[in-house]
């Protein structure tokens, strides 16, 4: 069953405009496993600028004994793309990542091991190439765990009221504007660099980012002409922060605005920009799913119950490939001392370590497989590595094993984030 299976991995390409045949072959591929439409020639050319702007490696898996009436043999029966962005593990600390998305497997080719081929090739690449950490969003949060991959990071599906309820304790200085939608490319990504290289768990956004939330692309390969934006300024005249959104349509019962991306530099931009919101008349409902846990709009309302919490999602899965390059790169705000044990099947993180912690610096070294204060499986070591799991919940529930008492307490204490960890970005 598996012997017709050929793997190839090639770097996405153009012919002129349009894709190369590879890449257009594992774009059908990758618009069929995510349910999508077959993009059509002008969609197919600029989904593969991105992905040659992104220099993203593709995986295609070809069957290559498909029966007479299957998809042409060009199209592979699984996709994987991997490329490089920076994770920023500490306000100011920016870490390389080796990025996994567009992991498909036709529903014809399940339990063959096409994915794990696929996902133990790409890291042992990645690991070979020098990343000390792996990441990936998962649209299935059963799969990844097995490949040492754990949930970082979380964001709120955010639902805000904002009828006559809707007020603020202090109101935001500077002023916001509504912009043409269509100048968001232009804007976003200087504004976006600001607020992720201090922002723990924020991941650099890839090509597409600005065509999309800006609505000029959709996923679809469609205009949204609904698309709307605003910016803020602080009293100085500097922007410091965007919002775009759209409406939901007069049938969303209460009228609601659908905010499609959020970017503040500052705390006072964020609540000017949602009080902006919350004046936009015929609407009393703002939504978006991609909330911090900890969102200050809350803290800075009179009525904080107007704030109402829909859904919580995973975000950033981690993958931790060298330990000792990892935990050194980011800061720390205790001192102290803590040793464990790290299962990993694959073995990239594997062996025992004690970590020291000392001034706002991390060391973590190999030591004895002896006696150690604590163990876990590798997608455990990668959910707590920012900071933003608790180590004494993980232990609660059996993922951390404790075997000197109060050690998880311990590794919380010394992992605890500078800032709360998040990511606004999806890939």
């Amino acid at each position: 069953m598996t012997k017709s299976l050929e793997f190839r991995t090639f770097p996405a390409g153009r012919d002129g405009d349009a894709p190369d045949a590879s890449t257009a072959g594992w774009l059908e591929a990758d618009t069929l496993g995510f349910l999508g439409r077959r993009p059509t020639p002008a969609h197919a050319a600029a989904l593969a600028g991105y992905l040659v702007e992104d220099a993203q490696a593709l995986t295609g898996v070809y069957d290559t004994a498909a029966p007479a009436h299957s998809l042409h043999a060009d199209i592979p029966v699984a996709t994987f793309a991997s490329f490089e962005r920076p994770l920023t593990v500490s306000p100011g600390v920016q870490l390389p990542a080796h990025l996994i998305s567009s992991v498909t497997v036709r529903a014809t080719h399940r339990r063959r091991g096409i994915l794990r081929r696929m996902m133990t090739d790409d890291l042992a690449r990645a690991a070979d190439a020098g990343f000390a950490v792996a990441a990936l969003t998962a649209s299935e949060a059963s799969i990844y765990r097995r490949f040492g991959f754990g949930t970082a990071t979380w964001v709120h599906d955010l639902a805000v009221d904002t009828d006559s309820r809707f007020a603020l304790m202090t109101l935001p200085q500077g002023q916001c504007s509504v912009i043409d939608v269509h100048d968001i490319p232009g804007l976003a990504p200087a504004l976006f660099d600001a607020f992720h290289a201090k922002q723990p768990g924020s991941i650099g956004r890839h090509a597409q980012y600005g065509d999309r939330i800006s609505g000029r692309i959709t996923e679809e390969g469609d205009e949204d002409r609904g698309r709307r934006a605003a910016v803020h300024y602080s009293d100085a005249g500097v922007l410091d922060g965007y919002v775009t959104y759209r409406f939901a349509g007069w049938h969303s019962q209460p009228h609601t605005i659908e905010v499609t991306d959020f970017v503040a530099t500052e705390p006072n931009a964020s609540l000017a920009l949602w009080q902006y919101l919350a004046s936009i008349d015929l609407t009393t409902r703002v939504t978006y799913s991609s909330g911090p846990p900890d969102d200050a709009l809350r803290w800075a309302l009179v009525d904080p119950r107007v704030v109402s919490v829909k859904n919580v999602d995973d975000r950033i899965w981690l993958r931790i490939l060298d330990p000792i390059v990892a935990f050194a790169a980011r800061a720390y705000s205790h001192d102290g001392s803590v040793s464990f044990r790290v299962d990993d099947p694959l073995g990239f993180a594997a062996g025992s370590f004690r970590l020291t912690t000392e001034a706002g610096a991390g060391r973590l070294e190999r030591i004895a497989d002896a006696h150690v204060d604590l163990e876990m499986d590798a997608w455990v070591l990668g959910a707590l590595y920012l900071g933003g799991a608790d180590a004494r919940t993980a232990s609660a529930a059996g993922a951390l094993r404790e075997f000197t008492p109060s050690s998880a307490a311990t590794l919380q204490r010394l992992l605890a984030s500078a800032a709360p960890v998040y990511a606004n970005t999806q890939f």
